[in-house]
């Protein structure tokens, strides 16, 4: 096991990149120390930290329509979710596609999974190892993302998308008492958040009137996440961090195509296969 800090930005679909970085990872059994997962990153996180390589993978591609994981539009008015969240976060990992749960909770590597406190505004960085129904509630909650997915309650507490307070937890991998720190983006690099607009604002502050620390964080997400990226393409000249982007233009974060799912996981893959001595020298340096 390398000792090191791996970080995973989320992005729903884009994440599917991230599965083929990590399934060569896997394959080559190079497991890292410490991972902290955003959104569809804690979904890759998990997977990773129970060596199941393709798992992502398959839950994000579906073989047939009976496993796809988007409601139209009429289940979304009952629902108040675009996603069949019960699909992703119970019935895949207990049925379909078996989480190997023995095998994460007993894992050496620390596993942080990034949710945004809808009270607080702020991020949490939460690492479950007793209880196996939390922790694929973690997952959900910071997978939930504003507007088409609701709101997730773990032991009382409400949570969102672990994106909305940050993105890309590099100042929080800094923090650990790891040097070494893999950071796995989705987004093509010079990607920066524009601001949203007036319309989306007022969208916001009706959705979510009840949590006025959440709006401040979704309101000024654009901004945190800039100077993060900022910060990041700083660290990164100065070799201090090792980043992996995707090259290829990234799919949509909605995107349904199983063929171009399959051509995004692909390139992950190839990319990381390509850059892999880079990364060992990089660790082993």
């Amino acid at each position: 096991m390398q000792k090191a800090t791996l970080v995973l930005e989320g992005g729903a679909t884009r994440g599917v990149f991230t599965s083929g970085v990590l399934d060569y990872l896997m394959e080559q059994d190079l497991y890292i120390s410490h991972v902290i997962g955003v959104s569809a990153g804690a979904c890759n996180a998990v997977d990773y930290v129970s060596r199941q390589p393709g798992r992502t993978r398959d839950c994000m591609i579906p073989s047939d329509k009976s496993e796809s994981y988007y409601y139209g539009f009429g289940k979304f008015m009952k629902e108040k979710s675009l996603m069949n969240m019960d699909l992703i976060f119970d019935i895949f990992p207990n049925q379909i596609y078996p989480f190997d749960y023995e095998t994460y909770l007993q894992s050496e590597i620390k596993c942080e999974l990034v949710v945004t406190n809808c009270l607080t505004g702020q991020a949490e960085y939460i690492d479950e190892r007793t209880d196996r129904d939390k922790l694929m509630k973690i997952c959900r909650a910071s997978s939930s993302m504003p507007l088409v997915t609701p709101i997730v309650n773990v032991d009382d507490t409400p949570y969102l998308d672990g994106g909305l307070a940050d993105s890309i937890p590099v100042k929080h991998a800094m923090e650990s008492e790891n040097e070494k720190i893999v950071v796995i983006l989705t987004r093509n690099a010079g990607y920066r958040k524009k601001k949203l607009s007036r319309s989306m604002i007022r969208i916001y502050r009706r959705a979510y009137e009840s949590y006025p620390n959440l709006i401040k964080a979704i309101l000024t997400r654009s901004l945190y996440y800039n100077h993060t990226m900022n910060y990041l393409e700083t660290l990164e000249r100065q070799g201090k961090i090792f980043v992996l982007r995707p090259l290829a233009r990234p799919v949509s974060r909605m995107e349904k195509k199983p063929e171009n799912l399959t051509a995004f996981y692909n390139h992950g893959y190839d990319l990381m296969k390509k850059e892999y001595e880079r990364l060992i020298k990089y660790l082993e340096d």
